[in-house]
């Protein structure tokens, strides 16, 4: 009665198997069956490396006084800031575990060509790249005083200043003045003019080099030489009122997957900070860069109901990705803009696996 019993399970198993070659995983086995063959569609996973520069600026201690002296408007304030300088979209094929089928030959011998071996198990894509390089961390800023060593003239000057004592002459008392000098230290304004005057005193040797005004001869080498490290001081000068700036460049790669299920094709693709720099989407503290998906519409196919239900053959299931317009954008500027196949936001269809493609 026993053996009966179990004939009977294993018959109805087999015409179960039979009678439907392909079917969807409902995922609530921990193992799959043993015996049947499981393979998952593919789904696209967009790779965008990005790479921003940061600008660390020192402002020049005599920033206030370069309108004044020099005519010119320079930043005021030390700031760091950063700007996106490249950015790069590869699509890579993983395999997508939420859309799982089982493929049943029926004890025949058949090609299989669309399934593909991987390490994520059997996956029916055509083509694909699996894996991607690792991320880039960013170095910690330096901290430095470039303006150190920078002064042009000395920083004490001589002041004169006239005391009062009192003399007493006779039944009188007068006041007489008395002449005191003293070293004091010079005000900032004061080592900014003289620091000014010193560039206009540059530009004015380095004028009469070049246009022969002046007491000695200067040619060839000589000349450039001299119109070089005119040039240089002058820069070394400047910089104490237009300031100057140390740059890094940081590297981060970040991954957006796109959900078939989701009406709004937009995803926060990361989130860049003055403070911090590039940022994961779900960190609140930098600005959000946008990628936005428009997929193509795939034409449907006529096909003839009946014939389609008297064929019988043994047929595994694959996406047709839809060719999508991506586009990043970082509040209303548009970063880049490409196009790439996305698989699930394609259509899925059949295959018989008893046809070859070559």
């Amino acid at each position: 009665m026993r053996h009966h019993f179990l004939s009977s399970f294993f018959g109805l198993l087999c015409t179960l198997l039979c009678a439907a070659p392909s079917y969807a995983s409902d995922g609530t086995a921990d193992e799959d069956p043993e015996g049947i063959l499981t393979y998952s569609l593919p789904a696209t996973t967009v790779s965008i490396g990005v790479e921003a520069v940061q600008e660390h600026f020192y402002a020049g201690p005599y920033a206030a006084y370069a309108e004044k002296y020099l005519g010119i408007k320079v930043r005021q304030k030390d700031m760091v800031t950063y700007t996106l300088s490249e950015v790069t979209l590869t699509p890579y094929t993983e395999a997508d575990q939420s859309c799982r089928y089982t493929l049943n030959t029926r004890g025949k011998a058949a090609e299989a060509v669309l399934l593909r071996l991987t390490s994520e198990g059997l996956v029916s894509a055509s083509d694909g790249n699996f894996g991607k390089d690792a991320s880039w961390r960013f170095p910690a800023a330096l901290q430095k005083d470039g303006f150190a060593g920078k002064g042009i003239t000395s920083n004490l000057t001589a002041e004169s200043a006239t005391l009062y004592r009192t003399s007493r002459s006779g039944s009188a008392f007068s006041k007489v003045a008395v002449r005191q000098d003293m070293v004091v230290e010079k005000s900032l304004e004061k080592r900014a003019a003289e620091a000014a005057g010193l560039i206009f005193d540059l530009r004015k040797k380095r004028l009469q080099i070049v246009t022969g005004d002046t007491d000695a001869t200067y040619s060839g080498e000589a000349m450039g030489a001299a119109v070089a490290e005119l040039t240089r001081l002058e820069q070394e000068y400047m910089m104490m009122f237009t300031g100057y700036s140390e740059y890094q460049t940081q590297k981060k790669t970040f991954d957006v997957v796109p959900q078939r299920d989701r009406e709004s094709q937009m995803y926060v693709a990361f989130r860049i900070s003055d403070a911090d720099g590039l940022l994961p989407a779900d960190n609140l503290s930098g600005r959000p860069v946008v990628l936005e998906i428009i997929p193509e519409k795939i034409a449907p196919v006529e096909v003839d109901v009946k014939d389609a239900k008297k064929a019988k053959a043994v047929s595994l299931v694959y996406r047709i990705p839809a060719v999508c317009t991506l586009r990043l954008l970082d509040g209303m500027n548009v970063v880049m803009q490409t196009r790439m196949p996305v698989y699930q936001l394609g259509r899925e269809s059949t295959f018989p696996v008893n046809i070859a493609v070559k």
